[in-house]
């Protein structure tokens, strides 16, 4: 019988990780607010499998298989039956302990629940639930069906059995994990990733380099398949911003104070290939 997954949020992430999760034969509700959502959702997800088959990475009748695999719904009750349930809403903490909350209160003793949070300590998400020990993040990356990563969370209760089939999920969907054993904000990628962009930032931001000088250094000297500022436009400057905040409210560590152009170009509207301008044009 095939394993329940419930993914909750249906945009970029929650799609992504819905749509791995179908391809590898898990049985995956979709759940998000509105209609409209979920069939950008789907849409996204079709249009991802049908490049894989044109490019020969997955049979066509596999393809079919996973859709059918996926259902949709905005009734969070679906989760009852779930044996996973990985949330993967906005950025904010209240707007996931609603959802937790709600969680809380649908799924069987033994459900895992988990956060796509990249930023938010998962001690925060899971304290308004009677079981913070079965609450664990499981942080993918964007594009999901492409990025090998996930950076597993442990909260300040979670369990040794919680973290385990958190990984076992994980791999299951064919992903490599790396374990984060102490709940800090942002955990190890998106502190790293962001100390580096706020830092680019502020090079960019006095003169040192241009925006271009800057990626380029990090693409020849270190190695990076792309630049800070690059990533910081790919990602979102107004998501990365939002991390830098978040983080800098926990640690209290300067070094991820964002400059004042960071937030001028967020206010302007200028927050990367979403928008067309960024740090770059688009």
């Amino acid at each position: 019988m095939a394993k329940k997954l419930v993914v909750v949020g249906a945009g970029l992430m929650g799609s992504g990780i819905a749509q791995v999760a179908a391809q590898a034969g898990w049985e995956v509700a979709l759940r998000d607010v509105t209609d409209q959502a979920l069939t950008r959702g789907t849409d996204a997800i079709k249009t991802s499998y049908d490049r894989f088959v044109s490019k020969g990475k997955l049979a066509a009748d596999d393809a079919e298989a996973a859709l059918a695999r996926i259902t949709t719904t905005t009734d969070l009750d679906v989760a009852a039956e779930a044996e996973i349930v990985v949330e993967a809403v906005f950025e904010k903490l209240d707007v996931k302990h609603e959802i937790f909350r709600t969680l809380d209160g649908i799924v069987k003793d033994e459900t895992v629940l988990a956060s796509n949070t990249s930023a938010i300590p998962i001690t925060k998400i899971a304290a308004v639930t009677s079981r913070p020990e079965r609450v664990v993040g499981t942080h993918f990356f964007s594009p999901v069906p492409m990025m090998a990563l996930c950076e597993l969370v442990r909260g300040y209760k979670t369990s040794d059995e919680t973290l385990a089939r958190a990984r076992e999920f994980a791999e299951s969907v064919g992903k490599t994990c790396i374990v984060v054993n102490r709940d800090v904000a942002g955990f190890v990628t998106t502190r790293l990733i962001t100390a580096l962009v706020v830092e680019a930032a502020k090079l960019e931001e006095s003169g040192v380099a241009s925006a271009e000088d800057i990626d380029l250094a990090c693409k020849l000297g270190f190695g990076h398949a792309m630049g800070p500022l690059a990533t910081a436009d790919l990602t979102g400057v107004d998501i990365l911003l939002h991390a830098a905040d978040n983080i800098y409210t926990e640690s209290q560590d300067e070094k991820f104070a964002a400059p004042e152009q960071m937030r001028r170009m967020v206010d302007a509207g200028d927050i990367g290939r979403k928008s067309g301008q960024g740090f770059y044009e688009h």
